[in-house]
């Protein structure tokens, strides 16, 4: 095929137009990024390369020296980056290059706000990578060939960042990549050798392969002048340093390379650990939540290197899912190098390495609980719901995740997640067995539950539970430090020694008094519940909704519907307030229509009061209309 033949010209996604347009608008005071993010790739594209390689070796096609080289024209007012690492088809420069190919970018756009600072820190988080080019650039050439395939096989990408590309075959004989920037009028800045290499130093010098530029200069008396290339980095990989030879800068920027975060992160760790199983590990947890942190296909997070080799970067395979947000490196020198992946990842040293690895994760975690409270309180803002995935996954690590787990509750008064299961703990009242806990779908409708009435008149802390992933965590954390975890919402209400014994007494002589009435609303509910009985929970509210004591909670119930997932129906238990003016009037009803008709509003109004949604709400408004206009009249 020829190379007219086979040119064509393709127009961008939406999306990719979107994001060109923003990006260029929101960082362009911060544009100098552009180098460190074609610099990334690079480096990301030689350690695949180097990996590949492995059983591989013909893949080098003769030169093993993986390498980055930087060359400016100031006639041309080009800026090109080349790199010698696996190169790509023409189908993957579509699909990487040619559109953005993240399940994530929809709800990337859903976050964007329209305030200008807000947005650019939303758009590091996504990553602009290769895009970042049009920052400076009013055109963008790409060449690329992947490394193992013929010179024949060469794809030439072009665009001026408008609305289209074009994507054509070329010949290249070296594998890898190039990418040249057309600069526009006014960046004269990047034509600068001096202004280059300063920005590979402050944003890349960590990179461990050779960035190179060529340098002038002049030999001995009456020899010419001499071009050569000159590696302008360090060229060692960071993590192998020792924590002295690390400024906090350096360590920072290793972080945006390998988050392609803009801001600096939250903390650290960095640690060797030594051995039979020896590997290092340099970890950051970010000062900002993704906008993909909910996207359960991201692979992005921790890199695993073997003797400095790039392996793999599937982040579960490293990190459970619960600590997704976690970036870095981990470098093991005691994993075989030359396997497969597929054999690496069922090495048990690498489950030792990942076990370990958790472990220094969350002791940092507990550091920062212990010694700097506000940035744990800005990590629990950004994270908290995913850590609460922790119990749910990680049955070796449950008891020390559940240390660090953080709640609001009826003690602060507000939706501030900040109580610790030891804070509650240690104001638990005299005779206290259990923690007890109310799960919502809010925390308004936590806080405002009638099942809280008793603990508000006892003084009883109650843990106000209202993240989706909570139904799952508490059924998973059942126990703490020997107190065993109970909601309010479930099962007969036992209190223990925080009943007296005449409460006890008193609540069993009503109970006769009210035999009938409890017979009659059963048979009046009939299949809409399960059990009708007299309540001690409530002190306020004329009755509620409770769950079976080992069944499916009423709020499980309408998140698994309404995530479309199929939930086993259940009845709920019907509890009635004796002490309330309505329960005592639907006790002494003579009318068997008015008794039905109070009945079944007293039901509705308990599915209402706990957020569900009524199967008849026509006949409930008919039946309290009817009940109000009789009480008019």
């Amino acid at each position: 095929m020829t190379v007219a033949e086979n040119k064509v010209t393709l127009g961008f996604e939406a999306e990719v137009k979107q994001l060109l347009q923003l990006m260029i608008h929101s960082l362009y005071s911060n544009k100098e990024i552009f180098l460190r993010e074609l610099i990334s790739n690079a480096s990301d594209a030689a350690d695949k390369l180097r990996f590949t390689a492995l059983s591989n070796d013909a893949l080098y096609e003769g030169d093993s020296a993986l390498k980055i080289r930087l060359e400016f024209d100031k006639d041309r007012r080009t800026v090109t980056i080349t790199d010698n690492g696996i190169g790509m088809t023409r189908e993957e420069v579509q699909e990487n290059i040619g559109t953005i190919a993240r399940s994530g970018t929809r709800r990337f756009f859903e976050s964007l706000t329209g305030d200008e600072a807000k947005d650019s820190q939303l758009i590091g988080q996504f990553g602009v990578g290769f895009y970042s080019s049009f920052i400076v650039a009013d055109k963008v050439t790409l060449e690329t060939r992947k490394a193992g395939m013929e010179a024949e096989a060469g794809v030439r990408w072009e665009s001026s960042g408008e609305g289209d590309y074009s994507l054509e075959n070329i010949e290249k004989s070296e594998r890898g990549t190039r990418v040249t920037l057309h600069l526009r009028e006014g960046e004269d800045e990047f034509l600068d050798g001096w202004r280059l290499r300063s920005i590979i130093r402050k944003f890349s010098d960590h990179i461990s392969l050779p960035i190179e530029m060529l340098k002038e200069h002049y030999g001995e008396e009456g020899e010419e002048k001499v071009i050569e290339w000159e590696t302008v980095n360090s060229a060692s990989a960071l993590w192998s340093k020792s924590k002295d030879e690390i400024s906090e800068e350096a360590y920072n920027e290793f972080y945006k390379h390998v988050s392609h975060d803009f801001q600096e992160p939250l903390a650290r760790i960095h640690s060797r650990v030594e051995g039979t199983n020896e590997y290092t590990l340099l970890l950051y947890v970010p000062a900002h939540a993704p906008f993909d942190l909910w996207d359960r296909d991201v692979k992005h997070g921790v890199k695993l290197y073997v003797r400095k080799v790039f392996i793999m970067d599937d982040a579960e395979k490293l990190m459970p899912r619960y600590l997704r947000f976690v970036r870095g490196v981990i470098d093991s020198d005691s994993l075989p190098l030359n396997v497969s992946r597929e054999i690496l990842q069922e090495n048990k040293l690498l489950e030792k390495v990942r076990s370990g690895a958790v472990k220094k994760v969350l002791g940092l975690f507990e550091d920062l609980a212990k010694n700097e409270p506000e940035k744990y309180a800005t990590l629990w803002k950004e994270f908290g719901q995913v850590l609460k995935e922790g119990p749910i996954e990680d049955f070796k690590n449950k008891e020390r995740i559940a240390k660090l787990l953080r709640f609001a509750s009826t003690y602060g008064g507000t939706d501030a997640q900040d109580v610790s299961l030891d804070d509650y703990i240690a104001r638990m009242q005299e005779g206290q067995e259990k923690i007890y806990y109310i799960t919502a779908e809010s925390y308004a409708a936590a806080k405002n539950s009638p099942h809280l009435e008793i603990f508000r008149k006892k003084g009883i802390e109650v843990l106000l539970l209202s993240d989706r992933v909570d139904e799952w965590m508490v059924s998973y954390l059942t126990d703490y430090e020997g107190k065993h975890l109970q909601s309010v919402a479930k099962g007969d209400l036992d209190l223990g020694k925080l009943e007296g014994e005449e409460e006890k007494k008193e609540i069993e002589e009503v109970g006769k008094d009210f035999e009938d009435t409890v017979e009659k609303i059963k048979k009046s509910l009939g299949e809409r519940v399960s059990d009708v009985r007299l309540s001690h929970r409530l002190t306020d509210s004329p009755a509620c909704l409770v769950s079976e004591v080992y069944g499916m909670s009423r709020t499980m119930e309408r998140i698994m519907k309404a995530a479309g997932q199929s939930a086993p129906s259940s009845k709920p238990i019907f509890e009635i307030n004796p002490g309330h003016p309505l329960i005592a009037r639907l006790k002494d009803e003579g009318d068997e229509q008015r008794f039905e008709d109070l009945t079944q509003i007293l039901f509705d109004q308990s599915v209402l009061s706990e957020g569900g949604q009524l199967e008849d709400p026509a006949a409930f408004v008919q039946k309290l209309n009817q009940l109000l206009q009789r009480g008019l009249m």
